[in-house]
């Protein structure tokens, strides 16, 4: 017997067998991963925050899961707390090379959120709808600014969505469509009707005045081919195989995603459990139907409150990620004059460079909010801290539990498709918001519009070439911005 020139290979143990208990503990299946990956997209607050709390608490329970997001947080946070203890020491007005610097900043992390903004879109846009949905929302942003205008944007893009994929409203059009077009043929019936007329009065002028009559040719003699005419006595040609074998359009059966049946691996399930997470899904809205009732009933709220509930309810109705909180954040806090402009523009150009999430800017603003108003500067920004990070963390941990039953309602997947298409619109309006104010120079604190300078543009289509084509991170593109912020003093200076 001739032996194989190569032997079998021994069987692979099967991947989820580990002797390590960590390493199985915290070992996530590809499925499983993306499980949580989805559950972390499809709902508000900071993703890759939520994404490593979810890992933890799946796998290592509350308190590991807690303890992570600290870890994960907490430095970067307390970074941002000592820069707005700085930026609170520095009085205006700046050297001209400060100014310089900061605006070359700015004008680089202009380049890097439209950056974002185009990134995201190609993600969000899925159809024609939620391309719509993006340009009403980057234009409606830039129209009107109110605390409650973007939540009502958000919600009225899933209602709209929502409408649009169960055609609610395509009856209504088809009505429409159906009484233009009988109109339409009425009226060229009846044209057509007096053109015949008109017709006939004219052959039988022309045939008096002739004395003689117009012979019309018989139908059966009509010849196949004459100006496209077939002969009406001729035999229809038989069936061909395929038409025979083929049922017609209407006979065929009617599939769609949602009459397959929705299998879920035993894999991907999560296991936190549908009670628990009803129980804190009911409890974080009746905590923020509270907070919201009373700061819009107080006649005078305390500022500290209504720190705290701006950024509760900006840290609840942010879709997309980091880039979105930056237009929320700016009508929050610096609309409300407890932030200068230039401040912000300041610590948003620096944070850009910092690690962790970009949430940890509430932390900065927080802080400096309280400076500003005579109060510690820690209160503003542990509320900071707390009123951007916990409506995110407490709505991913209930709907781990209901996104087993919420996975597979077609109204949800629409409705979140639309908040998030609309989200990613807004982010469009933080650039023309951050591009109005971008430029500080002396005696504008308020800052200027970065077009009044051709310099500043061309710093910012550096910062967003550079990440897009050729793979430029946002610290480099924020050094370089700087960079080209001082030449632009030692020219023109």
């Amino acid at each position: 017997m001739v032996r194989p020139p190569f032997p079998h290979p021994l069987p692979l143990p099967p991947p989820s067998i580990s002797s390590n208990p960590l390493q199985q503990a915290h070992h996530l299946t590809p499925p499983q991963y993306q499980e949580i990956f989805a559950i972390c997209q499809a709902f508000s607050g900071p993703g890759s925050t939520k994404m490593l709390y979810c890992i933890y608490l799946l796998h290592s329970g509350f308190l590991s899961a807690v303890l992570a997001f600290l870890v994960w947080s907490l430095p970067a946070a307390i970074a941002t707390y000592a820069l707005s203890l700085g930026i609170a020491t520095i009085t205006p007005p700046l050297h001209p090379a400060v100014d310089a610097l900061l605006s070359g900043l700015n004008a680089a992390v202009v380049g890097i959120i439209l950056l974002a903004a185009v990134q995201l879109s190609q993600k969000a846009i899925t159809d024609r709808p939620t391309r719509v949905l993006v340009f009403l929302g980057a234009t409606a942003g830039m129209l009107y600014n109110a605390l409650w205008y973007f939540p009502v944007l958000m919600f009225a893009a899933g209602v709209g969505i929502v409408v649009w994929d169960f055609r609610w409203l395509h009856p209504l059009g088809r009505w429409a469509t159906g009484v233009y077009t009988r109109v339409r043929k009425g009226k060229a019936e009846s044209e057509g009707r007096e053109a015949g007329v008109e017709l006939g009065e004219r052959r039988g002028e022309d045939g008096e005045t002739r004395g003689d009559s117009t012979q019309l040719p018989e139908p059966g003699n009509a010849r196949e081919g004459d100006d496209g005419l077939t002969n009406r006595g001729a035999t229809p040609s038989p069936p061909t195989a395929s038409e025979k074998t083929s049922p017609p359009a209407s006979a065929l059966p009617v599939t769609s995603q949602d009459s397959e049946a929705r299998i879920i691996p035993t894999s991907r399930r999560i296991t936190v459990s549908w009670q628990a997470g009803t129980a804190i899904i009911i409890c974080f809205f009746i905590s923020f139907i509270i907070i919201m009732v009373l700061r819009g009933t107080l006649t005078a709220p305390p500022l500290l409150y209504r720190l705290f509930s701006n950024l509760y309810l900006a840290g609840t109705i942010i879709f997309g990620g980091g880039p979105v909180v930056i237009p929320l954040l700016r009508e929050y806090i610096v609309a409300e004059n407890w932030v200068s402009p230039r401040d912000f523009l300041i610590g948003l150009a620096i944070i850009q460079a910092f690690p962790g999430p970009n949430f940890n800017f509430a932390v900065y603003l927080g802080s400096l909010t309280a400076i500003n108003a005579g109060f510690p500067s820690a209160a503003g920004a542990v509320l900071g801290y707390l009123g951007i990070f916990i409506p995110g963390l407490a709505t991913v941990h209930g709907e781990m539990g209901l996104w087993s039953a919420l996975r597979g309602k077609r109204w949800v997947r629409s409705a979140l498709r639309g908040i998030n298409a609309a989200a990613v619109g807004l982010i469009y309006t933080a650039v023309y918001r951050l591009w109005q104010i971008g430029f500080l120079d002396v005696g504008s604190e308020s800052g200027q519009s970065l077009g009044n300078d051709p310099w500043w543009v061309v710093v910012t289509a550096t910062s967003y070439v550079g990440g897009y084509w050729f793979g430029l991170n946002p610290p480099m593109a924020i050094i370089l911005g700087a960079v080209m912020g001082l030449i632009r003093y030692g020219v023109v200076r």
